[in-house]
């Protein structure tokens, strides 16, 4: 059991989350809203030895090194890897400190979300329309960038309604390509398609300038990753190049820029998560305290 567990911010534990982590520390402690300075996160922190934290918030070396008596990080969303982390990894590593992340608990309201929008966007039930005609999600090309879990039930959910699916990745997928999904490399896949779907880990820059011209215009863009994939002023010029351009996010997936990108009449912005739902929930909530009960056993 730890001496005193707290969560740093909005994690979201449900109700059976936070009752079973009353159970696992002596202490525990809830913060609601985001910290806005290292300086305010270390004073929460204080003297826990057990530390929650969503991705919203960024563990860094300094608050590691001024909070000595911490023993557990429990990451309370994705860690896809060390490099991408919010939080530092190598640091806590160096104190022997355990990080612990989870996976694969939002996955299904990605794919409604991307489906959906692009249904409303490609018939015009929303107000804008792709093109001057109503269009199916049948037939169409999609390039899905960064096939993993979420990237992958997106292309089959797509595929189902008749899509064409190609997809650019670090790795080949032979699963993936057997059943129908064929691979091409970045600078093929980007002219190839009218819809492109980058599902990659949190702040991952793929996407500049070069990149834009390879994929044209009358093309549509949707983010699902965790930040920005794109170069903001790479993206503001292909917005910007044909009015038919769109670029489609939720509030993670456009990262710091709502206020600046929301401008354009070719961006549809939906501020909320759109993986976040109860199903999701209790998902993230099982595995935040499985992790925990797997470090104390």
């Amino acid at each position: 059991m730890f001496e005193k567990i707290v969560v740093v911010d909005s994690t979201g534990l449900n109700t059976w989350g936070v009752e079973r982590l009353k159970a696992l520390g002596k202490e525990v402690v809830f913060y609601t809203g985001i910290p806005e300075t290292d300086e305010e996160i270390v004073n929460r922190i204080g003297d826990a030895d057990c530390v929650l934290v969503s991705y919203n918030t960024q563990i860094r070396r300094n608050v590691i090194e001024a909070c000595p008596n911490i023993k557990y990080i429990g990451m309370c969303c994705t860690l896809y890897s060390e490099s991408s982390a919010n939080v530092d990894i190598a640091a806590a590593r160096e104190r022997g400190i355990t990080v612990l992340g989870i996976r694969d608990y939002g996955d299904e309201g990605v794919v409604e979300y991307v489906i959906s929008e692009l249904v409303r966007l490609l018939h015009g039930f929303g107000g804008k329309q792709w093109k001057h005609k109503a269009y199916e999600l049948g037939g169409q090309k999609v390039g899905i960038v960064g096939l993993g879990r979420t990237g992958r039930m997106i292309a089959d959910a797509l595929r189902f309604l008749g899509a064409e699916v190609y997809y650019f990745s670090r790795t080949r997928k032979p699963d993936a390509e057997a059943s129908g999904i064929a691979y091409l490399p970045l600078r093929e896949l980007l002219p190839e398609v009218d819809i492109l779907c980058t599902c990659l880990p949190r702040n991952t820059i793929l996407l500049g300038a070069g990149e834009f011209r390879l994929f044209g215009n009358l093309k549509i863009l949707i983010n699902t990753s965790v930040g920005p994939t794109f170069r903001v002023p790479d993206l503001q010029r292909w917005l910007s190049a044909h009015k038919r351009n769109f670029f489609l996010c939720d509030e993670v997936g456009i990262g710091n820029y709502a206020d600046t990108l929301t401008q354009f009449d070719n961006v549809i912005y939906t501020p909320k998560v759109s993986g976040h739902s109860e199903q999701c929930m209790e998902r993230l909530s099982q595995k935040v305290i499985a992790n925990i009960e797997s470090y104390q056993n």
